[in-house]
C-alpha cells in the first residue's frame, strides 16, 4: 500500500536539520526524514483487533511539529524509529479478529489513538485503571513497538496510509448523521474537550485563550457547548481565525500583531506594571489561561497576562523553552500540561472523551464542518504540509489526507 512515512534515523534526521535551514519546504523532500512509498499492509496482531481502511486522515498540530523536527527529543523513546504518520484517523473496518464484538466489517469507526496497556496486551497500569490512558506507564512495552499513539508506532500504520489497525479498546463507531468531514474533526475536537473538562471556569471568571488555529477555536466552542458563562477572549493571529472564534462563541478577539498589555488591563481590570528591564505586565488580569500554541512567546505572555492565583493550561507542546518564572511564584500561578485524552468528567458522571465528543457532534449542538477548509489525495501530501502550515496564505483550519 501507499503511505507517508517517518524515519527517525540519525543521518536523515541531521541531514533533514541542516537542508530546513536553508528552505523549509526541504523539510518534506525526499532526502527528508518523511516519505511516500510502498510499505506493507499492516496485519491483525490478534484475535483482538481490526483493520481498517481510511477514508481520511487528518494533519495535526503534532504532525508539523514532528516534520519540521520542533519536538523535543526528550520523547523520542516513546515513537518506533519509522511507522506510517497520521492518528487523526476515520475509517471501514475490512477484516476483524473473532474475539472483537458489536462490531462487523463495513461500519464507519473512528479509533482512539492512545496505544495504552489494553492494545499491547497487559494488564492494566494505575494510569489506565483510572481512565488516564493518556498517561499510561507502558507506551514502550508490550507486544507492540514504542508509540504512544498510533501513527508514531511501526506495528498499528497510521491514516497517512491506506490501511491501519486498531484494537477493540480503541473502536467507537461514528453515528450514522455525521458526515466524514464531520467524524474526522473527533481527535481535535477531544483534544479541546479534555482541558475544558478537567479545567472548567467559574461563571464568573475572565478567560484568555492563547491561539487560534483548530485547537484554540474548538476550546471556545466546547466552553460553550458545556454552557459556560464566562467572559471569553481569544488572542488570534489572523483574521479568518478571528472571525471563526466568535462565530462558536468568543466575547472578543485581540490580534496578536496589536497585542498590548494596555488593552489587556481594559478588558481585564487589571493593573499596569512596568519593570526596571523587560517588559511590562498585570497584577489582576485572567482568571485562566488556555495556551494553545506552546511556543516562548505564548507561555512568557501567558503569564504576564494572568491573575494572581491563576490557572495557566499548557494546551500546546512548548519544548526549548527559556523563561524567567518569576511570575509563577509572585502571582502563585498553577501551571497545568495537558496531554491528548481518555477519559473525563461529564454531567456528574465519567465517560471516554471520544463518546463525549461524538455524542456532542450528533446532537447538533456543535457545527464543525467550516473547519475542515482543505483535502488533498494522499500523494498531494507535500502540498497538504504546504497548506497546512502556511495558515495565513491559504486560510487554513483543518487539512486532510485522502488515501
Amino acid at each position: 500500500m501507499k503511505a507517508v512515512t517517518f524515519r527517525a534515523d540519525l543521518v536523515p534526521y541531521v541531514l533533514t536539520l541542516a537542508m530546513g535551514k536553508v528552505n523549509r519546504k526541504l523539510y518534506y523532500s525526499r532526502f527528508s526524514c518523511i516519505r511516500y512509498e510502498e510499505v506493507q499492509e499492516p496485519v491483525l496482531p490478534g484475535d483482538d483487533w481490526v483493520k481498517v481502511k481510511t477514508i481520511y486522515g487528518g494533519i495535526c498540530g503534532s504532525d508539523i511539529n514532528m516534520i519540521y523536527l520542533h519536538d523535543s527529543p526528550l520523547l523520542s523513546p516513546f515513537a518506533s524509529k519509522r511507522f506510517v504518520m497520521g492518528h487523526e484517523n476515520l475509517g471501514i473496518i475490512v477484516e476483524k479478529g473473532k474475539n472483537v464484538e458489536g462490531f462487523e466489517v463495513g461500519d464507519r469507526i473512528v479509533a482512539d489513538d492512545v496505544l495504552s496497556c489494553e492494545p499491547r496486551g497487559l494488564e492494566k497500569c494505575p494510569k489506565c485503571l483510572s481512565g488516564d490512558y493518556n498517561l499510561c506507564l507502558n507506551f514502550t512495552e508490550g507486544r507492540l513497538s514504542a508509540g504512544t499513539i498510533m501513527g508514531t508506532c511501526a506495528d498499528t500504520g497510521g491514516s497517512w496510509g491506506e490501511y491501519y489497525v486498531a484494537h477493540k479498546s480503541q473502536l467507537f463507531k461514528v453515528p450514522d448523521n455525521l458526515k466524514d468531514e464531520e467524524a474526522i474533526l473527533i481527535d481535535p475536537l477531544c483534544s479541546a474537550l479534555h482541558p475544558v473538562l478537567r479545567n472548567f471556569p467559574r461563571d464568573d471568571e475572565k478567560v484568555l485563550v492563547i491561539g487560534a488555529g483548530i485547537i484554540g477555536i474548538l476550546i471556545v466552542a466546547s466552553l460553550r457547548a458545556f454552557g459556560s458563562k464566562a467572559d471569553i477572549t481569544v488572542i488570534a493571529k489572523y483574521d479568518f481565525q478571528g472571525q471563526l472564534a466568535q462565530r462558536y462563541g468568543a466575547d472578543r478577539v485581540v490580534y496578536s500583531h496589536n497585542c498590548r498589555v494596555e488593552t489587556m488591563a481594559e478588558i481585564t481590570g487589571g493593573k499596569v506594571v512596568k519593570p526596571l528591564l523587560g517588559e511590562k505586565y498585570l497584577i489582576g488580569g485572567f482568571d485562566r489561561v488556555f495556551d494553545c500554541v506552546g511556543s516562548e512567546t505564548s507561555v512568557r505572555d501567558s503569564l504576564r497576562y494572568i491573575n494572581s492565583g491563576g490557572a495557566l493550561v499548557l494546551v500546546g507542546l512548548g519544548s526549548k523553552i527559556k523563561l524567567d518564572w518569576s511570575l509563577v511564584w509572585f502571582k502563585e500561578v498553577t501551571i497545568k500540561g495537558i496531554y491528548g485524552y481518555g477519559v473525563d468528567p461529564v454531567d456528574g458522571g465519567r465517560e471516554r472523551t471520544f463518546k463525549i465528543g461524538l455524542d456532542l457532534m450528533a446532537s447538533g449542538k456543535m457545527d464543525l464542518s467550516p473547519l475542515v477548509t482543505h483535502v488533498f489525495d494522499l500523494k498531494d501530501y507535500k502540498k497538504a504540509i504546504e497548506v497546512a502550515s502556511c495558515k495565513k496564505e491559504y486560510q487554513s483550519i483543518k487539512v486532510l489526507l485522502k488515501p
